[in-house]
């Protein structure tokens, strides 16, 4: 079937991806690894482009709905306590032993050009965390979600890549201390539990912020200059 074959590449090539980095590797060991021929492979995707791209939107909507769900049940229903085992869940996908770096940073330094198919893709992602975040601190009563939203990214953000550069564990706690002052400074004490809203039930990864903070984002976002 069509689907299973399209779904083959995507794993098949993931796999080699993020082991061996995009540039390294061509269509050709993919294939290999599939068993199909170039002619099957042009029938799903248009080039090696739309095939990395197709790879990282295939990861970041995993990522998206089971980060979110990890969030939750380990934060409980509180958005306060959300927030606060963000960095928790972070650790467990670092601390896996088939952990080599966050694939979307080294999407977006293999291809540092604002416009290239595989950066952009690596922003759309990075851009969704920092949108639950922003979901997270506005339920909280953070009085500037985006601000709150996009300093706690740079938190996960140097911590991907500080852990895979030293290999050093005692970053989690460098870490943790950074959020613990950005929650003590930002989030409010709670008084009661929230009522349920978008980070307490499936949502849509590709939900939009209010108009707002959607307006802020199009004017800072390089992928529409």
């Amino acid at each position: 079937m069509a689907g299973d074959t399209r779904k083959r590449l995507i794993e098949a090539a993931q796999k080699r991806f993020y082991r061996d980095g995009f540039r390294n590797v061509g269509i050709d060991a993919v294939l290999a690894d599939v068993g199909i021929s170039k002619t099957a492979f042009y029938k799903h995707f248009a080039s090696k482009d739309d095939l990395m791209v197709a790879v990282l939107d295939d990861i970041d909507s995993f990522l998206q709905q089971s980060f979110r769900q990890m969030v939750r049940e380990a934060g409980g229903r509180s958005a306060r306590g959300q927030i606060s085992a963000v960095l928790e869940v972070v650790r467990q996908v670092i601390e896996q032993e088939d952990f080599h770096g966050c694939i979307f940073v080294n999407a977006a330094m293999e291809f540092p050009l604002p416009h290239d198919p595989a950066h952009v893709a690596a922003s759309r992602h990075k851009r969704a965390i920092e949108d639950f975040l922003f979901e997270l601190a506005e339920r909280a009563g953070v009085p500037e979600p985006e601000a709150f939203a996009q300093e706690f990214c740079m938190v996960i953000e140097g911590l991907y890549v500080t852990r895979s550069v030293t290999g050093d564990p005692r970053v989690f706690t460098v870490a943790q201390s950074l959020v613990d002052c950005l929650i003590e400074r930002h989030v409010p004490e709670e008084r009661g539990l929230t009522p349920l809203a978008s980070a307490d039930r499936p949502s849509d990864p590709s939900e939009p912020r209010p108009a707002k903070a959607r307006r802020k984002r199009a004017r800072s976002d390089p992928s529409r200059d």
